[in-house]
């Protein structure tokens, strides 16, 4: 017999409503979803909570936050992935694509063994069922980088890859267009001014000579894939409107509205930091996310570097009248699962997996109570 759990007196945010009411999994799957309260013996009465599919966060840098948790402390790879796991759950992030950069600019040293390790400990971790979380890969490939393309082939044909995104961190570029603001920054980490000179020098002599063809190998060699493809950063429409030609048909972070609201206009999919709408506005200087909530120029959030981030934005949004709750939602969970290619998540819905959140709001927050992936108790 398929076991059953009940989840009654609970505010059910469906995809276009919520609704009070009882939702019914049997095994791993939402099995009913009926209005009032049950009476059945053994219903788990949820105190009229909301409860949302699980979230779906389709780029997070948090792994290398756990990895590197102080500047000079190198956490060891599979404690820092566990750690990782246990905080994406605590978030109601039930479905993670963990993003890892391959390629080397010069300033983030670790970020090469970060992601050679961190698809390690996936392997080896990812069928003994001590993961929490769903675990997949977002590869975050710097483009100008002389070692891109190596990198790229030590995983692009991996099982776990969902999504590619094309990076440029080259100073003068994206969020790093204002030059004085990023060579300031490198020295506050504790370069010094002719060391930053010399490599951002060397940093735009490379991105000329490499940019270009690498950018074009990229595109050739994941083409036979068909994976959803990503661009980062945008400050332009005729940056957008070039990827989509490329068949690069979203576009995550863009730093000014006039480059996602062309990406609106392509059709293009706009990923949105949650942390930004945390904190009322970006942390390096770019557009507030609000802004583009307020123009439509939003389609899915992710966690960025802050899992918790997601749900808080969500509910951020809908209270500051940007959308509705159900849309809000839809952000971090059904748009998200479509965007990196599930199917059988993100909505509340017969038939799909029970990857389920139960939440309540207090005092303008929603503190996450309970998570459920597969109809299995995670947090």
């Amino acid at each position: 017999m398929i076991p059953e759990l009940i989840l009654t007196n609970a505010h059910l945010v469906l995809a276009g409503e919520v609704l009070h009411g009882t939702l019914v999994i049997r095994g791993d799957r939402i099995a009913e979803i009926q209005p009032g309260r049950s009476q059945a013996p053994g219903a788990l009465d949820l105190d009229g909570d909301h409860l949302i599919p699980g979230i779906v966060d389709v780029h997070t840098d948090n792994l290398e936050r756990q990895v590197q948790p102080r500047a000079t402390a190198r956490w060891p790879s599979r404690s820092a992935m566990l750690a990782h796991d246990s905080q994406t759950a605590a978030a109601g992030v039930t479905t993670v694509l963990d993003a890892l950069c391959l390629g080397d600019l010069g300033f983030d040293v670790g970020r090469t063994q970060t992601f050679v390790e961190g698809v390690q400990d996936l392997d080896a971790l990812a069928g003994t069922g001590l993961l929490k979380s769903d675990h997949f890969l977002h590869l975050r490939c710097e483009i100008p980088a002389a070692d891109m393309r190596e990198l790229v082939e030590m995983a692009a044909d991996h099982p776990l890859v969902r999504m590619v995104s094309f990076m440029d961190h080259s100073p003068g570029v994206g969020q790093y267009r204002d030059v004085e603001r990023y060579r300031q920054m490198r020295i506050r980490n504790g370069k010094t001014a002719e060391q930053v000179d010399k490599r951002i020098t060397e940093l735009l002599e490379q991105r000329e000579r490499l940019l270009e063809p690498n950018r074009r190998w990229l595109l050739e060699r994941v083409a036979y894939r068909n994976l959803p493809l990503a661009s980062h950063d945008d400050d332009s429409p005729e940056g957008i409107a070039r990827n989509a030609a490329d068949g690069i048909r979203i576009s995550e972070f863009p730093v000014t509205l006039e480059a996602a609201q062309a990406a609106k206009k392509l059709g293009v999919q706009v990923i949105a930091g949650a942390p930004n709408i945390v904190r009322g506005g970006s942390h390096s200087g770019n557009v507030a996310v609000s802004d583009l909530m307020h123009d439509q120029a939003v389609d899915v959030l992710a966690s960025d570097y802050v899992p918790p981030a997601m749900v808080e934005a969500a509910w951020l949004a809908a209270g500051q009248g940007h959308t509705t709750l159900p849309a809000a939602i839809a952000m971090i969970t059904d748009t998200a699962a479509r965007m990196a290619g599930f199917t059988d998540r993100g909505r509340l819905e017969a038939g799909l997996r029970a990857d389920l959140v139960q939440i309540r709001p207090h005092e303008g927050h929603a503190v996450v109570r309970k998570v459920w992936r597969a109809g299995e108790r995670i947090a």
